[in-house]
């Protein structure tokens, strides 16, 4: 059995890899070209982390870390049983992984090493005990960003800087480290969160930083507008994580009674797309939800033993490069990855992606995504709100 499914991964990766060695050199070509579009540095490979010359690498911001376009979500679904809609959501008892759970884990981040991914985002306590597990003896193989989200300043009581710093311990004692190289907190959902909140983030870190336990400090939010404020008021924050899919696009002009994008909020300057906030001010952004949490896929995002069909991986690489296609402010896409199967199909859409997408290619996935994106389930309806930033 196992020798079956090495051989059918060996031969999904090696076949792609072969199609796209026939290119070569118009690929190059293609590269430095979109290269020069997209204002993208050259990079330095001899220092990037988990190096593998078929992966797409890309700064940043003003961390100046080189993340693999795909990257590793920290959230994923139990491949071999569905409980309460697949998510290890649960405490472990005595805060210990269980061997199933550790052995899946294990399995993909080896997976993703192989593959040139070099970022995990971790936004639990026991998703930093599972890759801490997975990562020990070789926690240098990745970057790390991380935050507890029942300690983080979603709840008005951990808005506080002694708050904050035990949110930061509990990370690395959990995850079985001294550092993090992203303290990458969760603000709330909403964009609620006020400016004293930012500030009291920024000073934990300040102190973080200080005794070496974060190295860089990022902020995830749901709300496009309270993140653009983030961005345009503080610094001190060097990378954003926010929700992009392949229906997502970048605004360029103002509002007309023909065209509402939005409705004032307060946040944000006016008739500005985040996007170029991202790029004014050198911050980088790792995006979330690509596949509208597994709503986009026929059985809802629970994974199958094996490769998994071939339209399911046909959709998910496909929106993966839609995603790293549409905009140069973006620098890494991190789905949530169940299996060895997934991480490969995942990391195929960076391989291929100087390849492009034939015209079949993009009117398959545009109906698909339309079809989705219209039927999206109640708990992800708040994903409209970021088709047009």
């Amino acid at each position: 059995m196992n020798g079956k499914k090495l051989s059918r991964r060996t031969f999904i990766r090696d076949t792609s890899i072969a199609a796209a060695a026939t290119l070569t050199g118009a690929l190059a070509a293609k590269a430095q070209s979109s290269d020069k579009r997209s204002g993208q540095r050259k990079l330095n490979t001899s220092k990037i982390l988990n190096y593998n010359p078929k992966m797409g690498y890309r700064r940043l911001g003003k961390t100046n870390l080189i993340i693999s376009e795909v990257s590793l979500g920290g959230h994923w679904r139990a491949p071999w049983r569905d409980r309460s809609g697949g998510w290890w959501w649960g405490k472990f008892a005595k805060e210990e992984v269980p061997q199933d759970v550790a052995k899946n884990r294990t399995e993909v981040v080896s997976g993703a090493i192989d593959c040139g991914m070099n970022y995990v985002d971790i936004t639990g306590a026991e998703e930093c005990l599972c890759y801490g597990a997975a990562l020990k003896g070789r926690r240098e193989k990745m970057i790390v960003g991380a935050d507890d989200s029942k300690l983080c300043p979603r709840r008005d009581e951990y808005c506080n800087v002694k708050a904050q710093l035990h949110n930061v311990e509990e990370c690395l004692r959990h995850f079985g480290t001294d550092h993090l190289d992203i303290w990458r907190v969760q603000a709330k959902m909403d964009g609620t969160n006020t400016d004293a909140d930012i500030e009291v983030m920024i000073e934990a870190f300040q102190k973080l930083h200080k005794q070496g336990k974060a190295r860089h400090l990022g902020i995830s939010s749901h709300s496009r507008p309270w993140a653009q404020h983030v961005i345009e008021k503080y610094p001190e924050v060097e990378m954003f994580i926010f929700p992009c899919t392949a229906k997502t696009r970048e605004k360029a002009k103002p509002p007309t009674t023909d065209n509402i994008e939005e409705v004032k909020t307060g946040y944000g300057p006016d008739n500005k797309s985040v996007f170029q906030s991202l790029r004014d001010h050198d911050v980088g952004l790792i995006t979330i939800k690509p596949f509208f949490g597994g709503s986009l896929f026929k059985n809802h995002g629970k994974p199958k033993l094996g490769v998994g069909s071939k339209q399911d991986n046909d959709l998910a690489r496909l929106t993966i490069q839609c995603i790293l296609n549409m905009n140069d402010a973006v620098t890494s896409v991190i789905p949530g990855l169940s299996t060895v199967y997934e991480v490969d199909n995942a990391a195929r859409a960076s391989y291929t992606r100087p390849l492009g997408q034939t015209a079949a290619e993009k009117d398959w996935l545009e109906h698909l995504t339309n079809e989705r994106w219209a039927n999206l389930p109640r708990q992800y309806s708040w994903l409209h709100d970021w088709e047009r930033v």
